[in-house]
């Protein structure tokens, strides 16, 4: 297949390239500035503007592009540019898309697990109504913005992805120096629920949704979602430190702010692959003890 990826330099996107190329597939980067290389689309999502004759004939389009969520704290204008980065660059490949004399079949369009808000301990799947925070409200947005491609007849599906269990990027790149020196432990208690995936799954799950017939909500979840005490005892463990020690809400909220901080470690999704499973696909990495020990067995190898 030949499959144009946005967001292809970010943790999931440069993963999922090389995957994508060992299976034997073209992989193609929509990206930003002047990229004059065989393998880069140009886009200027501020702009409106999209190298359309570069996408004319792609099979599918795996859209992960979007400022990232935890990289700075949130203020009104960042907050505006997480929005506006998902939402106005999913209007543009959409109408882009429906223009081509030739589409491609299947769009994968990034989402994520924050549709579902704050949710304590219910058990949640693709079925379940969105939240009412920030992030759920951006997340509806971010889909609906795909309507005018399925409306012509492209297979639409939405990646809620969860918390990517990677040594090379996100929440557990930042955990590691922590439970390394062994002064890890629970975050503000420790009881929300943390619906992660290892970066493997990750891949090889979207990997597997480009040729299932599947469309619409697609939990990016492993089946066994843990609460945040869990995880870290499960983190210490494999790394051989200690994770007893407590870590009080206001210490992240003072280092990222009290939104982001909310958000990123105190929100609670108890979150289920159902469709994903229900679709044929089989795990790597189930549990949390395993999908752990696998990544840092890969940061040890690299290093």
């Amino acid at each position: 297949m030949d499959i144009a990826i946005t967001g292809a330099s970010g943790l999931i996107g440069t993963s999922l390239r090389t995957f994508l190329t060992t299976q034997g597939h073209r992989v193609l980067r929509v990206v930003r500035g002047d990229d004059r290389a065989a393998d880069a689309i140009g886009w200027d999502i501020h702009a409106g503007t999209i190298d359309a004759a570069g996408l004319e004939g792609i099979d599918a389009v795996v859209h992960l592009a979007g400022a990232g969520i935890g990289d700075k704290r949130w203020s009104d204008d960042r907050k505006r540019e997480i929005r506006e980065s998902r939402v106005k660059g999913t209007a543009l490949l959409a109408e882009t898309l429906t223009e081509l004399k030739k589409p491609p079949s299947v769009w994968l369009s990034g989402s994520a697990i924050g549709y579902y808000g704050d949710r304590g301990s219910d058990v949640l799947d693709e079925s379940e109504p969105a939240g009412h925070d920030f992030l759920a409200d951006v997340c509806v947005q971010w889909e609906a913005a795909t309507g005018p491609a399925e409306a012509a007849g492209i297979r639409v599906a939405h990646l809620r992805t969860g918390i990517v269990l990677s040594s090379a990027g996100g929440a557990l790149k930042k955990q590691l120096p922590l439970f390394k020196f062994g002064i890890g432990g629970p975050i503000a208690g420790g009881g929300q629920y943390w619906s992660w995936i290892s970066i493997d799954d990750t891949v090889r799950a979207i990997s597997f949704l480009l040729g299932a017939e599947v469309a619409g909500p697609v939990d990016l979840t492993a089946p066994e979602p843990v609460t945040q005490k869990e995880f870290a005892k499960t983190l210490g463990s494999v790394l051989h430190r200690p994770s007893f020690l407590p870590i009080p809400k206001f210490g992240p909220a003072l280092l990222l702010g009290s939104g982001l901080a909310d958000a990123l470690l105190d929100t609670s999704a108890r979150v289920l692959p159902t469709v994903l499973e229900g679709a044929g696909y089989h795990f790597l990495h189930r549990d949390v003890r395993t999908a752990l020990a696998a990544v840092l067995d890969k940061e040890a190898e690299i290093a």
